[in-house]
C-alpha cells in the first residue's frame, strides 16, 4: 500500500513539475469543452456508453522515449462515486507515433486499452466488454475530464484488460516526461 502511494504522488507531483516542451493537444476540445459527440450525448455508443474516442495528438517527447502511455480520468466523480472515475488508458503506443485518430480506440484493434471504470459496480460491464473508451458522462453538473500523456523510457508489454494499477507499477521508475489536457463536458 505503502509503494503505490508513493509512486501516485510521484506521478502527481510531475503533472505539476513537468520538464520539457511535450505537449498534447486534441481538436476535439475547443474553448475547453469537449465536444458533445466524444461522450455520452454523442451517437456512438457501447451499451448507451460514448464510444467515440476523441483525436489527440503530442509533439517534442524527450529523447529515448520508447512508448507512450495515455490515461483519462474524471476525478469531478469522486463525490457522486467514491472515487476517479477511469474513462481510458491506452499502453505501449509506439514512439514514432504522434497522434491518435478520432474513433481510434474503436478502429484501432492493435491499441492496448486497460479496463475503465464502466468494469466496477457501478458501470455494469464486465472484464470482457470493459477496455474501450468510454467517453464523458457526467451524471450531476459538468465534469472536468484530464488526459495525461506519458513518455517512458520501454515499452510496458501489457495485454488488453490491463488494471491501472498494473500500468502505474509497470511505469515506477520509466516516466521521462508528461503532458496534461483538460476539457469540460457539459452536463
Amino acid at each position: 500500500m505503502k509503494k503505490s502511494v508513493i509512486l501516485i504522488c510521484l506521478i502527481f507531483s510531475a503533472v505539476i513539475f513537468g520538464k520539457g516542451n511535450f505537449i498534447l493537444k486534441s481538436e476535439g476540445i475547443v474553448n475547453n469543452i469537449i465536444e458533445e459527440k466524444y461522450g455520452g450525448k454523442g451517437a456512438d455508443t457501447i451499451k448507451g456508453v460514448g464510444s467515440r474516442s476523441l483525436p489527440l495528438e503530442w509533439s517534442n517527447p524527450p529523447k529515448g522515449t520508447k512508448s507512450f502511455v495515455i490515461i483519462m480520468e474524471d476525478h469531478d466523480a469522486i463525490p457522486v462515486t467514491g472515487f476517479t472515475w477511469i474513462h481510458w488508458s491506452v499502453a505501449d503506443i509506439e514512439p514514432e507515433k504522434r497522434k491518435l485518430n478520432e474513433n481510434e480506440s474503436r478502429s484501432n484493434p492493435a491499441l492496448i486499452q486497460g479496463l475503465n471504470s464502466w468494469n466496477s459496480s457501478i458501470g455494469g460491464f464486465t472484464s470482457e466488454e470493459a477496455s474501450f473508451y468510454g467517453g464523458p458522462m457526467p451524471p450531476d453538473k459538468d465534469h472536468k475530464y484530464r488526459f495525461t500523456i506519458y513518455a517512458l523510457d520501454k515499452k510496458l508489454d501489457l495485454k488488453n484488460g490491463y488494471y491501472l494499477n498494473e500500468l502505474y507499477e509497470k511505469m515506477d521508475g520509466h516516466v521521462l516526461d508528461k503532458s496534461v489536457l483538460e476539457g469540460i463536458y457539459k452536463k
